[in-house]
């Protein structure tokens, strides 16, 4: 903003020379985006371990891509079986989202029993603990201890420890999975097996509205084949 204003003014003859002409831009120092998608084998690991509620939290995170909170807020209503979809508002962007049910999520949904009410949430523990804190901290949390249980991070203690004394490599290392990594093992997934970059960026979803509107031409019928790559897991 100097510089312009020094610049502006040694134009018009204000002052003689420009003293912020060689100061460089003010960058924000972008954090280190150290997460990275999960192995087939490592999700294994971690079904493994999840009970029955966060193994569906996992398989919705991967077979559809929204964050976690937005599936926690699921209810029966979201879900309409006879289109094959799974409809919702991102809490985010407020984006309504139309996700076709892949068929290993079809088949989880069809083992789960029906919901007496259209509005009874899908995952009720998850629910009510989302409703107590307005948050997903806790939530994350949780899974942060199944990552602990299926050995893809260490135990807070050892974190603690590493933090003292193996510097910030160590600790990006200790933090590159989280339940948001889900959305990236669904991009990746859907990449290797070929699906084009627009189709695949149209069902996973995407926070930036103007990157919505450049792929706002993705067909249903892109986005169905699109579902039907996932493997089962």
């Amino acid at each position: 903003m100097l510089r312009m204003l020094f610049k502006s003014a040694r134009r018009d003859h204000v002052c003689l020379d420009n003293p912020a002409e060689f100061i460089g831009p003010v960058r924000a120092s972008a954090k280190p985006d150290n997460k990275r998608p999960f192995s087939l084998p490592e999700l294994k690991a971690i079904l493994a371990v999840a009970d029955p509620e966060w193994r569906s939290l996992i398989l919705f995170g991967l077979y559809t891509g929204p964050r976690l909170s937005d599936l926690v807020s699921l209810t029966w209503h979201n879900l309409d079986l006879e289109r094959g979809e799974v409809r919702l508002v991102t809490s985010k962007t407020s984006r309504t989202m139309i996700i076709p049910m892949a068929p290993a999520l079809r088949a989880h949904i069809e083992s789960l029993p029906a919901g007496e009410e259209p509005q009874a949430p899908l995952h009720p523990r998850a629910f009510i603990t989302l409703s107590k804190t307005g948050k997903a901290s806790a939530l994350s949390g949780a899974f942060s201890d199944l990552l602990v249980q299926a050995g893809l991070r260490v135990t807070r203690a050892c974190r603690n420890h590493h933090n003292r004394g193996i510097g910030h490599s160590g600790r990006r290392a200790i933090n590159e999975l989280s339940f948001h990594c889900l959305r990236r093992t669904a991009t990746t997934l859907l990449h290797e097996a070929g699906v084009p970059g627009a189709v695949a960026q149209a069902l996973i979803g995407h926070d930036s509205e103007a990157i919505h509107e450049h792929y706002i031409n993705v067909g249903r019928d892109a986005l169905q084949k699109a579902a039907a790559v996932f493997p089962m897991i």
